[in-house]
C-alpha cells in the first residue's frame, strides 16, 4: 500500500487503484474532507449547516464564502493533481486562489496575504518523481495538527459529501506573483543585509533538481545583488536528475563541479524549497545539520534568543544557543511540534535537522529561501567564507539505523524498556526515547507509517555513533527475544 495518511498530509504513488495508490478518486475525497473540515472549523461562514445548500433562489453570501490558496512543485503529475483539487474545492461552495508552479513556503505565506482559511501544497518533497501529496494547511499558512489531521481523514472515510449547486460554485482565481511577494517579504527583514551581500560579488551555483526552485532561487538571487549564478537541472519537467533528497550521496553533481570551478557558495534545495544544503567553496557539502547551526548562530548574533530544534538534530545548535547565554529545547520530531515548541518558548530560531530552517519573523514554516538569505548576509557581514563559518562549530556525527518488527509487536513495550534501562541517564520521552550521554546521544522512535523502530546516535566521531547506535540495536534485538529481560 503506497496512500499513507498522516499529520504530514495524504501522500501517496500516482495510479493503481482506489484507496491504494493517489488516485483521482481519492484526491477528490480528501480535498472534498479538507473543505468540510475547514467548513467546521470556520462555524460555516457560508452556510447555516454543514451541507446545507439553500435553495438556488435564495440569495448566496458570496463575501462569507471559504478560500483555500492552492500552489503546486514541478512533478509531472503536479498539473493534473492541481486541477482535480481546484475543481473539487469549487465543486464545494470554496474560492480557490491558485499559485501555480510554486514552493512550499511561498504557499504558506500567501493563506495569510489572502486571509484565506486555509491551503493544499501539492508536493511529495523529497519523495521520488512517481510520489505526490497534498499538504494541507490551517488558517495561519501552518501544517494541520494530528487532531485535526484526523478529523479530515475521519470526513474522509465517512462518506458524507454534499456538492454545491451551479450558482454557489466557488470562484477561481490565478495568482502569479507570490513568488515575488515571499521574496520582497524577506528583503524587508532586518537581518537580510542586501547592500552587503551585493558588495561581495558572490559566485554561486545551484542545483534545484528539476522544480520550482528554478523560478525561485535565482529570483531571490537577483534581488539580493547576485548575479553569478549557475543553475544546475534547472529544466522544471518533474523528471529529477538525482533522487531529490538533498543529502550528501545525492549531491555528487554540484561538489564535483565546485572542485572544477571557483564558486563562493552552492545551495542545493528539494523540490518543494523547504530544504536547504550548503555546499562550501571547496565543493565540501557544510551538512544539513548545519544549515540550521549557522543561520541560528548569524541570527543569536544580532537577535539573542530561545532556539528549538528535533530531537534527531544535532546537538550542535544547543552549544551555539548556550554561547549566547538563552535557552535550547527540543522538540517532538515533525514540523507541526517544531513550531508548537517554538511558540511555547519564544523562540527566535529554529527547524530541523534535515536542513528546515524556520524563522518566525517571517512566519513558521521551514523556508529554504529564507535561510539562503540569512546565510549570504552571514557571510557577507563576517567577510567568512564557508569553510570558515563551518569551521566555527564543533565536528558531530550522526549515524542512522532502522529494524523491522513484526506486526504483533508493541513499538511502545520496546520503548518503555529502553526509558528503563537507560534510566540512569538523561532521558526524554517526549517522541520515542532520547538519552543523553556524555558528549553524544541517541534517538529511539516508532515510525508512523511502517512497523520500523528507528536509531539516531550522534557523537564527537562516526566510530562512537555507530557504536552508541548498534549497541542500542542490540538491545532491542535481545528485547524481542527476550521481553522479560528487565
Amino acid at each position: 500500500m503506497t496512500l499513507i495518511k498522516s499529520i504530514s498530509g495524504i501522500r501517496g504513488t500516482i495510479g493503481g487503484t482506489v484507496g491504494n495508490n493517489l488516485t483521482p478518486i481519492d484526491i477528490v475525497k480528501y480535498t472534498s474532507a479538507f473543505a468540510f473540515f475547514l467548513r467546521e472549523k470556520t462555524k460555516d461562514k457560508s452556510q447555516d449547516s454543514l451541507f446545507d445548500n439553500v435553495d438556488s433562489s435564495d440569495e448566496y453570501d458570496r463575501e462569507n464564502a471559504l478560500k483555500v490558496v492552492v500552489g503546486r512543485d514541478a512533478r509531472v503529475s503536479g498539473e493534473m493533481v492541481s486541477n482535480i483539487v481546484c475543481s473539487t474545492l469549487q465543486s464545494v461552495g470554496v474560492d480557490v486562489v491558485d499559485l501555480g508552479l510554486s514552493t512550499t513556503p511561498t504557499v504558506e505565506m500567501a493563506v495569510n496575504h489572502h486571509s484565506a482559511d486555509g491551503g493544499i501544497i501539492i508536493t511529495a518533497s523529497h519523495n521520488p518523481m512517481q510520489w505526490n501529496a497534498l499538504k494541507l494547511l490551517n488558517s495561519t499558512g501552518e501544517f494541520v495538527s494530528a487532531a485535526d489531521a484526523q478529523r479530515i481523514i475521519e470526513l474522509a472515510d465517512s462518506d458524507v459529501v454534499e456538492y454545491s449547486y451551479f450558482d454557489k460554485l466557488g470562484v477561481y482565481t490565478l495568482c502569479e506573483n507570490a513568488i515575488q511577494y515571499h521574496v520582497n517579504a524577506i528583503l524587508n527583514l532586518p537581518l537580510v543585509d542586501k547592500n552587503a551581500i551585493a558588495k561581495s560579488n558572490f559566485k554561486v551555483i545551484i542545483d534545484v533538481v528539476n522544480s520550482t526552485g528554478a523560478i525561485a532561487l535565482p529570483y531571490l538571487l537577483k534581488q539580493l545583488g547576485v548575479y553569478d549564478i549557475t543553475v544546475l537541472n534547472g529544466e522544471m519537467n518533474g523528471v529529477f536528475a538525482h533522487n531529490p533528497e538533498p543529502i550528501p550521496e545525492n549531491l555528487a553533481q554540484i561538489c564535483s563541479e565546485m572542485s572544477r570551478s571557483k564558486y563562493d557558495v552552492g545551495f542545493v534545495v528539494d523540490p518543494d524549497v523547504d530544504r536547504l544544503s550548503i555546499v562550501c567553496e571547496s565543493g565540501k557539502l557544510m551538512g544539513e545539520e548545519y544549515t540550521l547551526v549557522a543561520v541560528a548562530d548569524y541570527v543569536l548574533q544580532n537577535t539573542p534568543g530561545n532556539t528549538v530544534s528535533n530531537l534527531s538534530s544535532t546537538r550542535a545548535l544547543e552549544d551555539v544557543t548556550k554561547k549566547f547565554g538563552t535557552k535550547y529545547t527540543p522538540s517532538a520530531v515533525g514540523e507541526v511540534n517544531v513550531v508548537e515548541m517554538m511558540k511555547k518558548t519564544d523562540a527566535v530560531i529554529g527547524g530541523e535537522g534535515n536542513g528546515g530552517v524556520i524563522y518566525p519573523e517571517l512566519h513558521y514554516g521551514r523556508d529554504a529561501l529564507v535561510g539562503i538569505a540569512l546565510f549570504l548576509s552571514f557571510m557577507a557581514k563576517t567577510r567568512k567564507s564557508c569553510t570558515q563559518i563551518r569551521a566555527q562549530y564543533p565536528d558531530y556525527y550522526i549515524v542512522k539505523k532502522k529494524t523491522e518488527l513484526n506486526q504483533d509487536v508493541d513499538p511502545q513495550f520496546i520503548l518503555d524498556k529502553l526509558a528503563l534501562k537507560y534510566s540512569s541517564f538523561e532521558v526524554n520521552t517526549i517522541d520515542g526515547v532520547r538519552i543523553n550521554f556524555e558528549g553524544s546521544w541517541a534517538h529511539i522512535r516508532s515510525s508512523n507509517t511502517e512497523p520500523i523502530i528507528r536509531i539516531y546516535a550522534e557523537a564527537l566521531s562516526d566510530n562512537i555513533a555507530d557504536n552508541i547506535a548498534s549497541k542500542i540495536l542490540l538491545d532491542i534485538r535481545e528485547l524481542l527475544n527476550h521481553p522479560n529481560l528487565l
